[in-house]
């Protein structure tokens, strides 16, 4: 009896038990010595040499100051540059390496100077870059996008939201969908807005060379050809006097006027003009309160130019300006409402006089628009003008720190970080809030000056402004000539370049031209 009482043993059991409870123990060692890896990173955020090196280049500190600031705002690179800022220690705030990508800037401008367009088209190396295929394909898209006035992004999806969220209200309010249910109605609007986006998108366009190809297409043939990803970045358009109003003038009288300038008897210029003047501006009197009587009702005037917008019938044109007071604006909004509304184009792009003028740097890693506007047709086709509005396009190219125009166009979102630095400067601590505040504004109007396109050296003479040198041209024409804005694009901006191995590309590159 007692045989088979020592043959049962529970033992056995209970050591693959005793080996399982191992097992956790051995996993917990493993979980404890993975916790202590995060910690690494974070130190060398903080204080890490990489971090210290990026800041230096940003702000042209030392080497101790760029660490205490890094020490002191936990590894933040903005905040450090910021306590820097205040500390007085940083001389500038450039990005390290302006973080470039491969690619060129290419420009059109229209032969008549009153539309140009500047693109970026990004290539994976700067091999392609140089490639005559690439560079004729970017030149063509600058004047794709220069004939299509209509396209206003890259691609459906890079439509901004604001235009996204207008279009997507006046299709919602359209009366064909009133009654429907809400999914209904959002699948409709989607559809319709879908084929919107569409049209005013780059890559949907028909290529200007072979009409039977899209933008789109054509890029791919591109890649397929030369071997590497393409990407049209984005683009800028500049278009003459766009939302000026152009003066009315008598032509006869203009030539009559520009002919004078040239006359070599001083005498018979002064005499012709003050016998023609009274009879040419007896009618301009007379003609704006005509103007002003007819806008009070609903002109033939109002309703064609509200036509050249909507491409509305004539009744239909009609009846949305007499229920809308005579609003162009309104009537367009009633219009679209209806569904009438076909377009939405400014009558003659409201235009002005002058010329839009451009610069792309010889190794197309900068591009620069620029738009000066002048009185008469006569001085944009001038060629001292001329010469004026490309040396200016140059002149902002070769000033990388040129936001804007004036002092008085500074932006601001800068205006108001820039004094909060300054007020919080250590070399201010304990003065009076009075002459804190005439201190920063002194220092303020040298920054701003720095930003602003008027206040820096001419590049042709460096004894005057850009502001002294417009002044001469004015006196010089005898005409008011403006500056009135630009446009900037950097190859690469934003972007992250790849760090490849220089002598890998040559031998990649060579590889594809090889039997």
């Amino acid at each position: 009896a007692e045989k088979p009482k020592a043959e049962e043993k529970p033992p056995p059991a209970e050591k693959p038990k005793a080996e399982e409870a191992p097992a956790p123990k051995a996993e917990e060692p493993k979980a404890e010595a993975a916790a202590p890896a995060p910690a690494a990173p974070a130190k060398a955020k903080s204080g890490g040499a990489a971090a210290v090196k990026e800041l230096r280049a940003r702000s042209m500190a030392g080497i101790l100051d760029c660490q205490k600031a890094l020490k002191e705002c936990d590894g933040d690179m903005e905040l450090a540059m910021d306590w820097l800022r205040k500390k007085g220690v940083a001389k500038a705030d450039k990005k390290a390496g302006n973080i470039a990508a491969e690619g060129n800037v290419s420009a059109y401008v229209h032969f008549n100077q009153k539309i140009g367009v500047i693109v970026e088209v990004n290539s994976e190396t700067d091999f392609v870059a140089s490639n005559a295929i690439f560079q004729e394909f970017c030149e063509d898209i600058a004047m794709q996008v220069a004939a299509n006035p209509a396209v206003a992004s890259v691609s459906a999806d890079d439509v901004p939201a604001e235009v996204k969220d207008k279009a997507k209200e006046l299709e919602m309010a359209k009366e064909d969908l009133a009654g429907k249910p809400d999914n209904i109605k959002e699948k409709i609007v989607e559809g319709r807005l879908k084929k919107q986006f569409e049209e005013i998108a780059l890559l949907n366009q028909k290529w200007l060379k072979d009409e039977d190809k899209t933008v789109a297409e054509i890029l791919k043939d591109k890649i397929a050809k030369i071997g590497e990803n393409i990407i049209i970045r984005r683009f800028v358009r500049l278009t003459l006097g766009e939302g000026l109003e152009k003066r009315d003038d008598d032509f006869a009288a203009g030539v009559e006027k520009e002919l004078a300038k040239y006359r070599s008897d001083p005498g018979a210029a002064p005499e012709e003009p003050k016998a023609e003047a009274p009879k040419e501006e007896a009618p301009k009197k007379e003609e704006p309160p005509k103007e002003e009587k007819k806008q009070v009702a609903v002109s033939a005037a109002q309703v064609k130019e509200l036509r050249q917008r909507s491409g509305a019938g004539i009744l239909d044109s009609k009846k949305a300006l007499a229920d809308s007071d005579g609003d162009i604006e309104k009537a367009m909004a009633w219009l679209k409402k209806k569904g009438m509304a076909k377009a939405d184009k400014k009558v003659g792009n409201l235009s002005a006089e002058g010329a839009i003028a451009s610069y792309i740097h010889f190794n197309k890693k900068i591009g620069v628009l620029v738009e000066v506007n002048s009185e008469t047709d006569f001085v944009a086709i001038n060629s001292i003008f001329k010469e004026f509005a490309d040396d200016v396009a140059m002149q902002i190219a070769a000033n990388p720190s040129v936001v804007c125009v004036s002092t008085d166009e500074v932006p601001a979102d800068i205006v108001a970080k820039e004094k909060a630095v300054e007020m919080e400067k250590e070399d201010l601590a304990g003065k009076p809030d009075n002459i804190k505040e005439k201190i920063v504004a002194g220092r303020l109007k040298k920054r701003y000056e720095e930003m602003a396109l008027l206040s820096q050296k001419w590049l042709k003479d460096e004894d005057k402004t850009v502001e002294e040198v417009l002044k001469e041209r004015v006196a010089k024409l005898g005409e008011n000539i403006v500056i009135r804005r630009f446009a900037r694009l950097n190859l690469g901006e934003g972007l992250e370049k790849k760090d490849d191995d220089f002598a890998a590309g040559v031998e990649k590159e060579l590889a594809k031209y090889r039997q």
